[in-house]
């Protein structure tokens, strides 16, 4: 594909996702950007959330990953849905009794202020780490095939990136988010259809051929029940995907911002379940257009692997033309929206939590919310341009690890305050929460020898989360004590 034909059907793809933000954002407020006036019917959020889950890291990451660890991504799938049940059916309620808008108010009624401020801190961190790698690799392909042909340098590229983020969710927020994932599902699930079948046919495959062409790629494992040691060994990837869905969706404001825009927590729950089990198919695809990109490459010897396979076929010129052209949609569609998203959250929770709305006016906190959208989206710009001068290629592996750091003195403090009825410490609270992720660092450089050769996963969350509400327990005391 040349670069025009990229840049005219990007700026086909924004033109519309612009209509749609301006559709949404009309007669907006605070409470529109920030829970979307809690007005969204489930079965819009649920068929949004598909696609809101999945990034661009995924779209060129999973089918990737085929040639190494086969189809052993679908034991975390399964850890997702289970992690999926916990969110519909613990958390969901609760964040709806509290009316939260953001979701750490319940660290500050449960645990207190620092409690509080150190959730916000450790979401800013994390969302805005995962949400730059997400960006950077979009960056990264558009470098590539558009601007790096052209001349254009690569600061220029994320610059463009920025503004095309800050200009759809300036206004409308959560309710323009919900909308363009609708749409960014719609195109991701064409986009995998269509290069399916078209590989399909290159390969001179049926539909029915499919299935047995995979099974025999000796790419399609997708149990490890035999190496305690290995990292795709099954319980580390089921529980690890349990618990890291937990902690990035259920405990991240980005992911609960859309959930919490139904009309009461029975919505929310059907929209969570509906979404969890419909992601798992998608995924599914995902891998086995993996092992037919690899069987394409293969048979026409396209010399590439991993993050990079994706798009060297799809804009290879092997196929019709259609399949680059939705590929680029399906890349970009995942990439911004996934971006955006992350924005908005952003936005919330360092306006909500941190900058603090409380006995502020609608006008004023109005200011506030858009001189934060703003410094956001700079914030972002600036750590994508740091991670393309460490030359950090990172894709979804890099996300998840990143999130067992991040996200695991989060997960402690609300298992501290969902399961026990205990006071801690809460001065205290940020110095566990920055020791837990330090010592999960020590243990996962020494595991192998250590532990005899036992590696880390993802697994790691749950040790960091452990090694939060342990810290947490030990500096508690029952309520009733605390009284006399």
């Amino acid at each position: 594909m040349n670069p025009l034909t990229i840049i005219l059907t990007i700026a086909a793809y924004f033109a519309f996702v612009l209509l749609i933000a301006w559709l949404s954002g009309r007669k907006s407020d605070n409470a529109s950007f920030f829970t979307g006036s809690r007005k969204q019917s489930w079965y819009v959020v649920a068929f949004a959330m598909i696609g809101s889950a999945m990034s661009g890291v995924t779209y060129v990451s999973v089918p990737g990953m085929v040639a190494v660890s086969g189809f052993g991504y679908m034991q975390m799938a399964l850890g997702f849905i289970a992690g999926q049940l916990v969110i519909a059916f613990v958390l969901i309620p609760l964040f709806y009794r509290m009316n939260l808008v953001s979701i750490y108010g319940y660290l500050e009624e449960r645990l207190g202020v620092s409690s509080y401020r150190t959730g916000a801190w450790f979401f800013f961190i994390s969302k805005m780490l995962g949400a730059s790698v997400r960006l950077y690799l979009v960056c990264i392909s558009l470098q590539l095939m558009v601007f790096g042909p052209l001349g254009i340098p690569f600061w220029v590229n994320v610059l463009i990136t920025i503004l095309i983020l800050l200009l759809y969710t300036f206004r409308g927020g959560v309710k323009a988010v919900i909308w363009i994932d609708f749409l960014k599902t719609a195109c991701m699930l064409l986009s995998i259809v269509l290069c399916t079948v078209f590989i399909s046919r290159a390969l001179g495959l049926g539909i029915g051929d499919i299935i047995p062409a995979v099974r025999d790629s000796g790419m399609s494992r997708m149990f490890y029940f035999d190496d305690p040691n290995h990292p795709q060994y099954f319980f580390k990837q089921f529980f690890g995907g349990m618990f890291t869905l937990i902690a990035m969706t259920g405990l991240d404001q980005d992911m609960m911002q859309r959930s919490l825009s139904c009309k009461n927590f029975r919505d929310s729950q059907k929209n969570i379940v509906t979404s969890s089990l419909l992601q798992t198919v998608v995924i599914l695809l995902f891998l086995v257009l993996g092992v037919l990109l690899y069987l394409f490459a293969g048979r026409f010897s396209i010399q590439s692997g991993g993050d990079e396979l994706f798009p060297a076929v799809a804009t290879s010129g092997m196929l019709p033309v259609i399949a680059g052209i939705m590929f680029i949609i399906g890349l970009v569609s995942c990439s911004f929206a996934a971006g955006g998203s992350a924005l908005t959250a952003l936005t919330t929770s360092f306006t909500i939590d941190i900058l603090g709305t409380a006995g502020k006016s609608e006008a004023r906190v109005r200011k506030m919310r858009e001189w934060t959208h703003v410094s956001m989206a700079l914030c972002m710009g600036l750590t994508i341009l740091i991670f393309n001068v460490l030359n950090s290629t990172s894709a979804i592996d890099a996300v998840y690890r990143l999130a067992s750091y991040t996200y695991g003195p989060i997960l402690g403090m609300f298992a501290f305050g969902i399961l026990t009825r205990r006071r801690t410490l809460d001065k205290a609270v940020p110095l566990v929460s920055i020791a837990a992720p330090l010592i999960c660092l020590i243990l996962q450089l020494n595991s192998e020898k250590w532990f005899g050769g036992y590696q880390f996963s993802y697994e790691l969350l749950i040790i960091n989360g452990l090694l939060t509400f342990i810290g947490l327990l030990a500096m508690s005391r029952k309520e009733k004590d605390l009284a006399d």
